[in-house]
């Protein structure tokens, strides 16, 4: 039976009719591997999904984490699952062999893990923030602090956290005044509050593993002097057995209006409440160089927004399933031309306004999902690359796509999940369909580890124009490349979509020009959120012309439905930039010159 949780057909399509993922068996990296172990994986994560995560996504919602003081209480059901999840090896499919993991793709674990976002996203969250931790400390941290803290996640018996923001400072990490204070030992003591930490406490595992941003005392101001450190909950000996309880307490959980079953805490670090080694203060142990944090934390930033960007895809591709599925079973009204009342009604996925919102979903899901998958290869590009110029190609492509990746799912993913509500109707907001919480849920997307406004600072700041523009010309070149295949086919729709593609690709490389040529970046950024959103749609369309070029010759109603959406997205959101564009390139000072009284 298809699944209402995501769709294997379609990741069928987008790892082997679109992406050849198999052609990375021919790796030495990946050489371990065929077709038939990346199957048996999708398999057995789609059963995992089923039968541990989904049943308890909509009683975590309704039955929050709780903290008594002390403790946080979690559904029994939520360690039932994430146990499964780590038996399966899961927690390091994606991480090298030498510590543990299975050295699968990370393009095939990004479709396998789209089945669990999509059935808890809340109890999913626990794994994810785990893999980022191991996989930062695997890149960054000594051989010893590996084997004490990365091996044992990798085995579901520690969980990570990364914890950054503190209630005065938020996404201005420049502002955090968490404090390490060096020890004779070669540890430190670390003291200071932090807020906003998903997964900060619970005991669904032995141990909980915090990579905690701080300033050593004498660092330079700014983000130049931060450094990040291990805090554990327990302190682990050299044999690997706990020992105390670290100094580090919670004030409280927040209360969201999504993601509810992830615990999110604000938690304390070094007020005394233990003493390890009879002395008040967190014990950390440092990573890496001092005054580095910053830079080794945005490894699991960025692996943490990918992972935000899939969440928010998830979503709303299961709040697709749901909608169209409600709308084949769901009888309404009758045909506009058919008068009275004495013929059937008809489901209402036959009225052409109920087509057009499950016509959209598919165009936002579909998309997102095949842009996440894309992205991923250029993960295995870079862990797998014959040579330096691949490496740096694959880099480069990561880097600008990543602010896309990370908030288009989490804009229009979320207008997805706001149709699919719309396609229910009444019922859409009754907590008796799964849609309403796919809209709560999707909401703290576009916040999650840097918000619309930050990704597009970051787009149009940096990414775009870094090295004069190398990775934005890159990325121009790479959709060229489409477009002569779409025009290739001779199929006259396609080659349309190639010719409309190219006029709005064209206009990125003169927006950014014309948004830069002053070098004034109050200016230039001030409308920063209008570019990312224009580039954004960009990048979906070639996604979507790229799959309609693999479509191309195939028949059958999954591969019509391609062309549908591409069809779509085509004739009613790619014309949305031009106005977008045309905004930017007036350089409007609207927002810039805004007295804040007049608000």
């Amino acid at each position: 039976m298809a699944s209402l949780i995501m769709s294997a057909r379609d990741l069928e399509f987008l790892l082997y009719e679109w992406l050849d993922v198999a052609r990375f068996t021919e790796r030495d990296r990946y050489r371990e591997h065929s077709r038939e172990t990346f199957d048996q994986v999708l398999t057995l994560s789609r059963e995992l999904a089923e039968k541990y995560f989904a049943p308890h996504n909509r009683d975590g919602d309704l039955h929050e984490p709780s903290f008594d003081g002390e403790k946080v209480h979690l559904l029994p059901a939520v360690k039932q699952a994430l146990d499964a999840f780590a038996a399966a090896g899961l927690v390091g499919a994606g991480m090298d062999e030498r510590i543990g993991g299975m050295q699968l793709p990370h393009t095939v674990f990004t479709a396998c893990m789209s089945w669990f976002y999509a059935a808890n996203l809340a109890t999913t969250s626990y794994p994810m923030l785990t893999m980022g931790n191991a996989n930062l400390l695997a890149a960054h941290a000594s051989p010893e602090q590996i084997d004490r803290y990365v091996r044992p996640m990798l085995e579901g018996r520690y969980f990570g956290t990364m914890a950054l923001s503190e209630p005065q400072a938020g996404s201005s990490l420049a502002d955090i005044t968490t404090k390490a204070v060096a020890q004779e030992d070669g540890a430190y003591r670390v003291f200071g509050r932090k807020m906003w930490i998903s997964g900060g406490d619970h005991e669904l595992a032995d141990n909980i593993v915090h990579l905690v941003l701080a300033r050593i005392p004498g660092a330079p101001v700014g983000t130049r002097g931060i450094s990040l450190f291990i805090v554990p909950k327990y302190l682990v000996a050299e044999d690997g057995s706990l020992g105390e309880r670290n100094d580090v307490v919670l004030a409280g959980i927040n209360h969201k209006m999504g993601w509810r079953g992830t615990v999110n805490t604000a938690p304390v670090f070094g007020d005394g409440a233990f003493t390890p080694g009879g002395a008040p203060g967190a014990v950390g142990y440092l990573v890496g160089e001092p005054n580095r944090g910053l830079a080794y934390m945005f490894h699991m930033m960025n692996e943490a927004r990918l992972g935000v960007g899939l969440a928010a895809t998830a979503l709303g591709y299961t709040g697709y399933l749901k909608s169209l599925d409600y709308a084949r079973g769901r009888p309404q009204g009758r045909p506009i031309t058919v008068k009275g009342q004495d013929t059937p009604q008809i489901p209402i996925v036959r009225h052409p306004d109920v087509r057009r919102m499950l016509l959209a979903q598919k165009s936002y899901a579909e998309g997102a999902l095949a842009l996440q998958l894309y992205c991923a290869t250029l993960v295995d590009q870079q862990r797998s690359a014959i040579d330096e110029a691949e490496h740096t190609r694959a880099s480069m492509l990561l880097r600008i796509l990543t602010p896309i990746a990370k908030s288009w799912p989490s804009q229009w993913c979320l207008a997805a999940n706001d149709l699919a509500i719309q396609v229910h109707g009444g019922a859409g907001y009754t907590r008796d369909y799964d849609v309403e919480q796919h809209y709560r849920d999707n909401r703290l997307n576009p916040i999650h580890e840097g918000t619309h406004g930050i990704q597009s600072l970051d787009l149009l700041g940096r990414a775009a124009i870094a090295d004069n523009g190398a990775a934005s010309a890159l990325l121009l070149e790479t959709i060229g490349g489409t477009i002569a295949a779409a025009r290739a086919t001779a199929d006259a729709e396609l080659g349309d979509f190639a010719d409309a593609l190219a006029q709005a690709a064209g206009r990125i490389a003169t927006t950014t020009a014309t948004l830069w040529k002053d070098g004034n970046p109050d200016l230039a950024l001030a409308n920063s959120a209008a570019y990312l959103e224009a580039f954004g749609h960009v990048v979906l369309a070639w996604i979507w012309l790229s799959q309609a070029v693999a479509a191309h010759g195939h028949t059958g109603s999954f591969h019509d439905g391609k062309r549908a959406a591409a069809r779509y997205f085509f004739r009613w959101e790619l014309p949305r930039t031009a106005a977008q564009f045309d905004l930017l390139d007036s350089l409007d000072r609207t927002t810039l010159d805004l007295d804040d009284e007049c608000l």
